[in-house]
């Protein structure tokens, strides 16, 4: 049996930027007052499962059991037809690349960080190498866990969004691969969306959309 998940305070178990204000204002509506894992200085998991579902749980039940709330954590990314759903749970750490230290720096250190204009030029120059016939489909898969810290018991909700990528990248708004992902039936990319328009129609929205209807009593119509 599901457990319902009621007003009061709920962890965002993310340390995205990006990510914590959209689920945050997803949240909002229902009473919940959401605190980021940024906010509470809880450490970020390391991403080891081979699913969606598998770091979204992980990461919703490290939060809650570190945190004693209960907490939601999201694990989504961008899956291209032509690459064989790469990059896929891998989404952010295509992102990654190293940054040069200045020549006083100790031996062997290095410094990563997340670059999504570097990981929008990787899939696009990818895709390119499949020849050009190759498909620009793609769809953003999302994986909204929440888990309570009393007895661990998670519930997961997936969400899906199709579109097609479009070069070079457009808009400034969103986070991650939104600027080269044009959603079917639209004729701007997520990085050109109000955020309203994006909220309404998103892979997290539709995962969203799932969890209302399963863990959040809302109020009926007179």
């Amino acid at each position: 049996m599901m457990r319902r998940l009621g007003p009061g305070k709920l962890v965002i178990a993310s340390h995205n930027r990006g990510k914590i204000p959209e689920i945050a204002e997803l949240l909002g509506p229902h009473g919940i007052e959401a605190v980021s894992a940024i906010d509470l200085d809880l450490p970020e998991p390391e991403e080891i499962g081979t699913t969606f579902v598998d770091n979204a749980m992980l990461k919703a039940r490290a939060a809650a059991d570190l945190s004693g709330l209960p907490a939601i954590a999201d694990d989504s990314g961008i899956c291209v037809d032509a690459l064989s759903g790469r990059p896929g749970i891998y989404s952010a750490r295509w992102a990654e690349r190293t940054i040069d230290l200045p020549p006083d720096a100790a031996p062997g250190e290095a410094k990563v960080e997340r670059d999504f204009r570097f990981a929008m030029q990787r899939v696009h120059d990818e895709v390119l190498a499949q020849g050009p016939e190759a498909s620009r489909d793609a769809h953003f898969i999302c994986a909204l866990a929440v888990c309570w810290p009393e007895d661990g018991q998670c519930e997961v909700f997936e969400g899906r969004v199709d579109g097609l990528l479009v070069w070079p990248p457009r808009g400034d708004r969103g986070f991650g691969y939104d600027p080269m992902f044009q959603p079917i039936g639209y004729d701007q990319t997520f990085g050109e969306m109000e955020p309203g328009a994006k909220h309404a129609m998103s892979h997290r929205a539709d995962a969203f959309r799932k969890l209302v209807a399963a863990l959040i009593d809302t109020p009926s119509l007179p």
